[in-house]
């Protein structure tokens, strides 16, 4: 059987992302949400409403963060009246949408904005920015509601443990290409990297990872993505400590605006 979202809730060609929600929102508070199949549907369409980066509609930082936030206020709705089964296909769902909005969506609009051990801008491309504030800007433009201040001038260790909790890796004077075996191990997704003095993300998807960071090896070009061990603090710190994030938990937390 092929289940078909309610022309109610199908937003035409062109229509902008507040459409889209309120169409679905004005289906949902009528129908109350009986059927779980009908959920999972409008729930997939959801995570679907903002344009990835690789589509012709080009959109201001400031236009797609606040997307990202009424999305997930109207995905908080659903969670709320949900059974246990249903929410775990929300979390599912979030989990992809955050991993893929950070790595695909968010990372290029903050590429070439300088590094500076001050730096503290909160718009990419303009200013400068410190590898602690340029993580804490990402998961608070996303929408984890994190200490953004206090986080970016602490020890990563410090936020990541409380991110990524037990599913932390930590490596003391071993080679990067051990780093990189535990990372494919560990399977695709989004990760928290501490250094010696300093923090970025690493992506991993089909056993291929990425070091984004604000790179102050390079600090006239400052946030990047390259590979694990060229010539970068990533390689050369003695002391690592990974953690993956969006777990359950992590992505619960999203849904609910919980406070770290």
């Amino acid at each position: 059987m092929v289940w078909k979202v309610p022309n109610k809730i199908c937003a035409k060609k062109g229509g902008s992302i507040n459409e889209i929600i309120n169409k679905r929102k004005t289906f949902l508070d009528k129908n109350l949400i009986s059927n779980k199949f009908l959920i999972i549907i409008i729930i997939v369409s959801l995570f679907s409403a903002v344009p990835s980066n690789g589509q012709t509609e080009v959109k201001e930082y400031s236009t797609v963060i606040q997307e990202i936030v009424v999305q997930r206020e109207e995905i908080k709705k659903l969670y709320t009246i949900s059974d246990s089964t249903t929410k775990d296909s929300i979390v599912n769902q979030a989990r992809k949408f955050l991993i893929k909005t950070i790595a695909s969506d968010i990372f290029p609009f903050w590429y070439g904005t300088e590094w500076d051990f001050n730096g503290a801008t909160r718009i990419p491309g303009q200013g400068k920015i410190a590898c602690g504030y340029f993580v804490t800007n990402i998961l608070t433009d996303v929408g984890f509601n994190i200490p953004r201040v206090q986080w970016a001038q602490s020890a990563s260790e410090v936020f990541i443990k409380k991110l990524a909790k037990n599913n932390i890796k930590r490596f003391s004077n071993r080679p990067i290409s051990e780093v990189e075996k535990h990372l494919q191990d560990a399977g695709d997704g989004l990760y928290l990297v501490g250094l010696d003095s300093h923090v970025g993300f690493i992506i991993v998807k089909n056993n291929k990872t990425s070091f984004v960071h604000s790179n102050y090896y390079q600090p006239e070009i400052g946030v990047m993505s390259e590979k694990l061990n060229t010539d970068n603090p990533l390689k050369d710190s003695d002391y690592r400590v990974i953690g993956k994030l969006m777990s359950d938990e992590m992505i619960v937390n999203w849904i609910l605006n919980t406070e770290y």
